[in-house]
């Protein structure tokens, strides 16, 4: 079986609302925004087995391996006047280096998109020949007994050697800001958003600040995801140029923070048109 273009590995999530039951995680935003740039993807998750909520994500995915589960992660965000307060409500199975099949070994670039610390570590030492990169969020969660989400240290330099670029929020370490440089010193390519301040693109410990269009705010949930997806979809199509990727990235990003839930992923034509008017090596 030949390898997607675009392996995404982590949990599909399924985020309690005052509307009901619908998908979330990074996988589900990355999953429709890597279609959209034309690329086939495959997805390593887990979830129940008759989960209805696949079906948001199922079109466009390729090529898919869902590893049973008693049950599917799931998430609840309840806003107080002191802030958001996160509960994990359900975890569906550990995603392990002996799940990953061979056909996907060959995946020439690779999304760890981990939500509720569910993948192991060594995964990301097994693609040795793509462009991998994490979102590091769901490496930075843990949760007590009742399901409350605090925040957890992570930073393993052995394993982030395996990967060539990490993209995180400001917002994921706000309890530990000096993550940063650690993850400059090692990282070649770490992103930095800063939301609507756009955000610092670090190359090999360098800081390159970037910006972000300005948009009218409708909802932010998934705008980081989105543009991390963008910006290792957008790469074989730039020839490798990261700035250019970073600003269609961005660009795509702030588009999405327009719209709310999956639809906030952009479309074809969105990324046709972005792609066009990006700015490249060469281009003035």
């Amino acid at each position: 079986m030949k390898a997607p273009d675009y392996l995404l590995i982590g949990h599909m999530t399924a985020d309690l609302t005052p509307g009901g039951r619908i998908a979330g995680g990074t996988v589900s935003y990355a999953a429709r925004t890597a279609a959209a740039f034309d690329l086939k993807v495959g997805l390593l998750t887990s979830m129940l087995a008759d989960e209805p909520l696949l079906s948001s994500i199922s079109p466009y995915t390729a090529d898919l391996t869902m590893l049973p589960a008693s049950e599917t992660t799931t998430y609840e965000n309840i806003y107080l006047p002191t802030g958001r307060v996160q509960y994990v409500r359900g975890a569906a199975a550990r995603i392990r280096a002996a799940d990953v099949s061979d056909h996907f070994l060959g995946a020439p670039l690779v999304h760890l998109a981990p939500i509720a610390d569910e993948i192991d570590w060594d995964v990301a030492a097994l693609f040795p020949n793509a462009v991998t990169l994490l979102t590091l969020q769901g490496w930075l969660r843990r949760w007590d007994s009742d399901g409350r989400v605090h925040f957890k240290r992570w930073f393993d330099a052995d394993i982030l050697r395996h990967i060539n670029i990490v993209v995180f929020s400001e917002e994921d370490i706000v309890e530990s800001p000096d993550i940063e440089a650690a993850f400059a010193g090692v990282v070649e390519h770490l992103f930095v958003t800063r939301a609507e301040k756009g955000g610092t693109y670090y190359h090999r410990g360098q800081p390159i600040p970037y910006s972000t269009p300005k948009v009218e705010l409708v909802h932010p949930t998934g705008a980081g995801d989105v543009f991390a997806a963008s910006l290792l979809a957008s790469l074989p199509a730039l020839n490798f140029d990261m700035l250019a990727a970073a600003r269609t990235a961005a660009a795509l990003a702030a588009i999405s923070v327009t719209r709310s839930g999956l639809e906030s992923a952009p479309t074809r034509e969105e990324v046709l048109t972005v792609m066009g008017e990006t700015p490249r090596k060469g281009n003035t």
